[in-house]
């Protein structure tokens, strides 16, 4: 294992870590509101205060609640719809393939931030909407990295011969493809969660997350942003959050060979 593996491993492991026992290590109520408004950090409020009196670290170990299930969540709705998509068009050829890349194409030329966000604007800004917009938007990437994997793999000698001994396209995939397709999955799927959770974040700043008072990392950044010279902290706090959360991802999802 390497380091940037182990590394990644270990930031994931905290994050959800605090996820699971946010009740436990949250020192203040998340949605209460209380009378320290804009309060500096301090050994009762460990990152200060929003404008309302919130436990800022509160919010930010109860937010990582919020962002784990939108990007694991919209992670798993993207392999769903793209592994599948991507090993058909890769191992049939012809015009099936056709017809996925031009539509997996279609769908990567629009930027993903711009159509989550209309996406979003329309259905509505809920956990389970965000998690399924997420997901539609970043399945084509999927598609795309499973169907160069099968393009490689379907001429390969053990596929030609289990192709000769017999064996039909649903049996040769499943038996001889998908497991050495396995490996990039998982990676890309640790990559698809840092994105997803970086683009709801980014949909909270911009006015489209989870509507208050749900502890959400991006809408506490932007919550933060008129208040940066009284207490940076309201932002960079779950700023760092984001940050943190998505280089772990990453360097898991970029470490696997």
């Amino acid at each position: 294992m390497t380091v940037r593996r182990t590394i990644g491993f270990a930031i994931i492991a905290i994050v959800i870590a605090v996820a699971l026992f946010a009740p436990f290590i949250a020192t203040h109520n998340p949605v209460a509101s209380g009378i320290d408004v804009l309060g500096l950090p301090s050994p009762v409020h460990w990152f200060g205060a929003d404008d309302l009196g919130r436990d800022v670290y509160s919010r930010v170990a109860y937010g990582a609640r919020t962002s784990l299930v939108i990007g694991f969540g919209a992670a798993v709705v993207a392999a769903m719809i793209g592994v599948p998509v991507g090993l058909t068009s890769g191992y049939s050829g012809g015009t099936v393939d056709l017809v996925a890349v031009q539509v997996i194409d279609l769908f990567i030329a629009l930027p993903g931030l711009v159509l989550a966000l209309i996406i979003t604007a329309m259905v509505g800004p809920t956990v389970q909407n965000l998690v399924f917009v997420l997901g539609f938007v970043m399945w084509p990437t999927v598609a795309r990295l499973v169907r160069g994997q099968v393009l490689a793999l379907r001429e390969t000698v053990f596929v030609e011969a289990a192709r000769a001994l017999g064996g039909g396209p649903r049996w040769i995939i499943v038996h001889h493809i998908w497991p050495n397709v396995m490996r990039i999955v998982a990676a890309q799927f640790a990559v698809t969660v840092s994105f997803a959770i970086f683009t709801s974040a980014s949909l909270s700043f911009l006015g489209l997350g989870l509507p208050p008072p749900t502890p959400d990392w991006g809408g506490m950044v932007r919550d933060g942003f008129p208040f940066l010279a009284l207490n940076p902290v309201m932002s960079l706090g779950p700023g760092a959050a984001v940050a943190l959360t998505i280089l772990g991802f990453y360097l898991v999802g970029s470490s696997v060979e």
